[in-house]
């Protein structure tokens, strides 16, 4: 279900979120992603979509491999080169040896994927001992099924609010993000996530909740109080055995 929902629409995700469109790729995750690769001789772009972060990996040296479920990304990515190379297959069961990158890398990828703790593991066991995985994921307080911005027009002066749903329930959504595009989502609470990268030997030794970039805010004037509510969270961890 969740691989045939991303055929049928890739390209929602390649011609909205790719090459420049997105202002949150151009603005926050792309600089970040292009600083925490920089020196990475041999990165792993798991999700990788189209691409983009594995051509920016590419253009700073690092030889790069990126793999997708989906036939369309892994088509597109193929054709818009960079210097990647490209595979389709899933995160659960990756096609690469023990120890094979020093990086790895899973952009907004992780809340898609059903079978997390197989996915995490593969990750502990592609890179090598000291090797280092960044890992961006939209922020869990998004994700939680019933998550919105509320416009409080009961009290005086009126007031706006993030209403956050039941955070600590695992839940999975269908979500039409689009006039005819449905996507599915998985939500699970941050230490789910952060539990299951202890256990495969992956320590955080940096972790960021960056506020919303001006291109964004920009785009959604409505609701100023946006800017002190993370939509992006961070961790780069570090395999340690």
């Amino acid at each position: 279900m969740t691989a045939d929902l991303w055929e049928a629409h890739a390209d929602w995700w390649i011609e909205g979120f790719t090459d420049g469109v997105d202002p949150e790729y151009v603005e926050q995750i792309m600089p970040m992603a292009a600083e925490e690769l920089d020196g990475a001789q041999r990165v792993l772009d798991i999700g990788c979509g189209d691409g983009q972060i594995s051509r920016l990996a590419a253009s700073q040296g690092s030889t790069v491999v990126g793999i997708d479920p989906t036939w369309n990304c892994v088509r597109v990515a193929q054709e818009r080169g960079g210097g990647a190379t490209f595979a389709r297959s899933g995160a659960g069961a990756l096609p690469f040896a023990d120890a094979s990158f020093d990086a790895a890398v899973a952009c907004l990828v992780f809340e898609h994927i059903d079978d997390v703790d197989e996915a995490i593991a593969e990750v502990g066991r592609v890179l090598r001992p000291g090797g280092r995985f960044c890992f961006f994921l939209n922020h869990p307080i998004l994700q939680a099924p019933g998550s919105v911005w509320v416009d409080d027009h009961m009290v005086d002066p009126p007031e706006q609010y993030w209403r956050l749903g039941p955070y600590l329930d695992e839940t999975e959504t269908t979500e039409e993000v689009e006039l005819g595009v449905w996507i599915r989502f998985i939500h699970r609470p941050m230490s789910r996530y952060v539990n299951a990268l202890a256990l495969n030997g992956l320590t955080i030794e940096h972790m960021s909740e960056p506020a919303p970039p001006p291109g964004f805010l920009a785009q959604a004037p409505g609701y100023a109080a946006s800017a002190a509510f993370p939509r992006l969270m961070y961790m780069r961890l570090t395999k340690s055995r």
